[in-house]
């Protein structure tokens, strides 16, 4: 059994943020470990981005959302330390 993640470990987002409480695996289960905006049908929906990318796209929506930029540069610090990017 999969053990549910508080933050999604691809981007870093709070796991109960996301609508679709989860990803998607291959076969439709609910993936617990990163969230419906990062991983569908048991694939990353950015294969090919580097945690640093990550970092920005992150900080870039977290301001698009009217949260302050020294906020969203903090959250969006620890993206390296994720599962996904180790």
């Amino acid at each position: 059994m999969e053990k549910k993640n508080k933050f999604c470990q691809s981007c870093g987002m709070p796991m109960k943020k996301d609508p679709k409480e989860g990803g998607t695996n291959k076969d439709g289960s609910i993936n617990l470990k990163y969230c419906s905006y990062c991983f569908e049908k048991g694939s990353f929906t950015q294969p090919n981005i580097k945690a640093q990318e990550m970092q920005i796209f992150v900080k870039e929506k977290m301001k698009e959302m009217g949260f302050p930029g020294f906020l969203a540069g903090f959250f969006a610090k620890g993206i390296p330390k994720l599962e996904r990017w180790r």
